[in-house]
């Protein structure tokens, strides 16, 4: 998707204090070894984006127009089993960008997040 020129921010809001926190040094040494597709990581140990989203799991995908308005919250997509095949499920994330960059409304603009829960600290 970002070669469509769709920005995608990684956002870490787990607290200093959690044992899977990643400073922002061990972030950048994960971001080398796996290069992601990602435009950027962010630190967000401070839980200020993650609860300001609503973040409720890791991952929580969320999709924001090119005017700033969330469009889409939830699941990366309908398949909550760790072992299945993400080449053969629905992906939310994939229409609602599909949607945007077509400049239509996105059809399902809210789903279930699953995954692990967030570990915000305080």
């Amino acid at each position: 998707m970002t070669s469509k020129g769709v920005v995608w921010l990684m956002v870490n809001s787990v607290n200093p204090n959690h044992p899977s926190h990643r400073t922002p040094e061990q972030a950048r040494a994960e971001w080398a070894q796996e290069k992601p597709n990602a435009t950027a990581w962010l630190d967000d140990s401070s839980g200020q984006i993650g609860r300001a989203y609503g973040m409720r799991t890791t991952p929580h995908m969320f999709v924001i127009d090119k005017n700033g308005v969330l469009v889409y919250a939830g699941a990366i997509d309908d398949k909550a089993t760790p072992d299945h095949d993400p080449r053969a499920a629905r992906n939310y994330v994939r229409e609602a960008v599909g949607h945007l960059l077509a400049g239509e409304k996105v059809a399902v603009p809210q789903t279930k997040p699953y995954g692990c829960s967030v570990k915000y600290g305080g």
